[in-house]
Order: structure tokens, then C-alpha cells, then sequence
């Protein structure tokens, strides 16, 4: 993609009212550059040459969980953005003509309500939380559930400290023993170095410190009024000393001051620990719906820590000495896109 074609994509995303920071072009330096998976940017034009739709794709090919083209991957979202119906079912078209030019198994787009009739949707696994954060710091402390406000209160009381980082060196020590305490593997420190390096101030980590030992850490993500926690890390003792929850309050409020109006928590698996500690917040649950293009491959790709059919490789992670699962992991999780 040349400059000027980066140019005019990420225009017509800021002007896009469905648009999300994983529609942005320089996700596919991010695939292409630290994973080496092949980026296929789909544009539907206009006879004039002007866009009317795209659709960011990457091509993931792996010897664990198939052959497939994903938008967008290492997102939770993406998806095609279209200014019309027609544009809308061209670049679907367009995506599952790719597809079998490659010989996928199947054509994944994350987070898509709807598509054409030839696509299967998937709605029940996974859950996004959103809501708005109120300018006013008591009124966004009252949008609270009183249960976590008192929480949060207790946590005010501690030796807590937080500031925001300017490297993720201190975060991934906290990111990576998260992941291997949760059976899996750690994307590895040259991508978050390259969140940094393409999205700038867009992409910020902030930690919190107990008695000036980092015990939780927090990237995420900034785009048009809305802050996305995205990934996170923590010592066992930060849960008892109420760490985490100062770390998502400041960041609301630190996120109130870059301009920000909604808080997104992102997406957690439907009846797990994630998703009850977002509706403490006071945040309710929306289905997401993720639409398969099946090629290849006859049933629905199922690729995520619930599948039993990983749960034996999963309790082995967990075992593994942090130095050890710290360096397997770069070859495991560039296939978990």
C-alpha cells in the first residue's frame, strides 16, 4: 500500500460512522512486519475512482489452526466499511473470491452484524461492554454500581500509585505472566513496540504500583472519543490490593482529559471471570457476531481457550517456568491472530 493509498483509506475510515481503530492501515504493517502473515487491503470503487468500500484482511496460515483469511486479525473487530448495500455485497464478494484464489479453509470478518446470505454467523461466545463516561468526575464516580464504588474506595486507601508509560517494557513483564498464568501464549514484546511506533499517542499503557512495585498494567487503545483497554497484566496480589479496579478508574478519568466520551471494555467470553468483572462496572453485555465465509472447511472454526480440545495444552502452559513460555510463545502466537 503506498502512502497515498494509506492516505485515502484512513479518510474514508475517519469519515466512516462505523469505523473502529482496527479499520486503520497501519495494521497491516503491524501482520505483515512483526508476524510476516500476507495483508490484503480490499478497496470497491466508484467510477470516479473515489472509495466506497474497504475491507482490511490478513491471510494466517498455521499448522495448529488452519489456513484462513481474517478481519481483522490480532483485532477484536473490522469487518467491511461500505457507503452503500451494493459496495457492501461487492467487497464481500471480493473477499470470498479472494479467498478461494488462496485456498483458505475459511473467510473470517470480526464483529459484523450482518452479511450476505452465503455467510454463517456466530453470536454466542462472545460479549462486548460500552457505555459513556460522564465529564464530571463525581458523576462518573455515581455511573458506578455502589459494590464497586466501594471497592474502588478501598483502593483509594492504599499506597497506589499510577502513572502512564512511555515503553511497554514494564508492561510486558506483567502482560506476559498474565498469559502464562491463563494457559496461553504471549504475543511477543516487538509487537507492542510496533503498536507504539505506527499508532503513536493512539495506543498508551498505564501502570499501577504498590509501594513502587508495578503490580498492573494496562495498553489501550484511543480512537474518535472512544478509550478501549485492550490488553492487560498483573501480579496475584493486585486483585486483594483493589489494583486493577484504580487502574481502570484512572483511566476513565485520564481518558476524560484526552477528550474522551465513551469507555469501551472490549469483548470477554460470555461466563467467564472478564465478563462478570465488566458488569460489576455497571456495564451491560452486546452480543458480538462474527461472520464466516466457510470455503475449505465444513463446521465453524472454533479456535479459543474454551475448545476442550485444548485444555490438556493449556494446563502444560501454565507450568511452564516464565522464561521458557516467554520464549516458545513468539512461535505459537503469531498463529493465534
Amino acid at each position: 500500500m503506498t502512502p497515498s493509498a494509506a492516505h485515502q483509506w484512513d479518510a474514508f475510515v475517519l469519515d466512516h460512522p462505523g469505523a473502529t481503530f482496527f479499520h486503520r492501515s497501519a495494521w497491516r504493517e503491524v501482520a505483515s512486519q512483526v508476524f510476516g502473515h500476507r495483508a490484503h487491503y480490499l478497496t470497491e470503487r466508484r467510477d470516479d475512482g473515489s472509495l466506497a468500500a474497504i475491507l482490511p484482511m490478513v491471510e494466517i496460515r498455521s499448522r495448529f489452526f488452519g489456513h484462513a483469511l481474517i478481519s481483522n486479525a490480532f483485532c477484536v473487530g473490522g469487518g467491511p466499511l461500505a457507503a452503500d448495500a451494493d459496495a457492501f455485497a461487492a467487497i464481500l464478494e471480493q473477499a470470498e473470491t479472494l479467498g478461494r484464489k488462496l485456498g483458505v479453509d475459511y473467510v473470517e470478518l470480526r464483529d459484523v452484524p450482518v452479511a450476505t446470505e452465503s455467510w454463517r454467523a456466530s453470536a454466542d461466545l462472545y460479549a462486548g461492554f460500552a457505555g459513556p463516561i460522564a465529564a464530571a468526575e463525581d458523576e462518573n464516580f455515581r455511573q458506578i454500581p455502589k459494590r464497586q464504588r466501594a471497592v474502588l474506595r478501598k483502593a483509594f486507601e492504599r499506597d497506589l500509585t499510577t502513572r502512564v508509560e512511555t515503553s511497554p517494557r514494564v508492561f510486558y513483564q506483567l502482560y506476559s505472566r498474565t498469559m502464562r498464568d491463563h494457559g496461553t501464549p504471549a504475543l511477543p514484546p516487538r509487537f507492542f513496540e510496533r503498536l507504539f511506533s505506527v499508532f503513536g499517542s493512539d495506543c498508551e499503557i498505564l501502570t499501577v504500583s504498590s509501594g513502587g512495585r508495578p503490580v498492573s498494567s494496562i495498553l489501550s487503545y484511543y480512537f474518535r472519543g472512544r478509550v478501549m483497554p485492550y490488553y492487560t497484566g498483573c501480579l496475584p496480589e493486585a486483585r486483594g490490593l483493589g489494583a486493577n479496579d484504580l487502574m481502570h478508574w484512572t483511566l476513565m478519568r485520564h481518558a476524560v482529559e484526552r477528550g474522551c466520551t465513551t469507555f469501551d471494555f472490549g469483548r470477554s467470553k460470555v461466563g467467564t471471570g472478564p465478563y462478570d468483572f465488566k458488569r460489576h462496572w455497571g456495564f451491560e453485555p452486546r452480543p458480538i457476531t462474527h461472520q464466516y465465509r466457510l470455503l475449505k472447511s465444513k463446521v465453524l472454526p472454533n479456535v479459543n481457550p474454551t475448545n476442550p480440545r485444548y485444555a490438556a495444552l493449556i494446563r502444560a502452559w501454565r507450568r511452564l517456568p516464565l522464561p521458557v513460555a516467554n520464549a516458545i510463545s513468539p512461535i505459537l502466537s503469531r498463529d493465534l491472530g
